[in-house]
């Protein structure tokens, strides 16, 4: 009896509402895109945290949902994520989550988990370009911007 391997597959889901490849140049840039491509149902009810995945050119190859919490938090583990990056071949990456409660206030855990998945990332040579934090009405913090990458 021969032993059986699971495969490992990579796909894509193509959204015809989002413009393909589309270039971030700053931190508005990005934060359009990924408020246009947030759930507007639940932005308000639980936290998630979503990461956009690009090229060298910094445009965007897909955008992926890497958890989806309570109304405080949600738990991100770095090894789905470096998992994801490097399985799509991606060169840089902006990471996001939201605030349902509209504070755009930064937390210690936030600082944290972006240094954390910063060190983890430039062992493959990936840049984090900025870590974003959405609000329900459309405003949005980024951490470029604000000296914390």
């Amino acid at each position: 009896m021969k032993n059986k391997v699971n495969e490992i597959k990579i796909s894509y889901k193509e959204y015809v509402s989002s413009p393909a490849w589309q270039k971030i140049q700053n931190s508005h840039d990005a934060a359009e895109l990924l408020f246009d491509l947030w759930n507007k149902d639940s932005i308000e009810v639980h936290e998630a945290f979503k990461v956009a995945l690009l090229n060298n050119a910094n445009k965007v190859k897909g955008i992926y949902q890497l958890s989806q919490g309570g109304i405080t938090g949600t738990i991100v583990d770095i090894r789905l994520l470096m998992a994801v990056v490097l399985k799509s071949l991606t060169v840089a990456i902006i990471l996001c989550h939201n605030h349902p409660s509209g504070q755009l206030k930064v937390s210690k855990s936030d600082i944290d988990l972006t240094e954390k998945i910063k060190k983890a990332a430039q062992y493959f040579d990936i840049r984090v370009l900025d870590h974003l934090i959405l609000t329900p009405n459309g405003e949005y913090y980024s951490f470029a911007d604000n000296g914390l990458l």
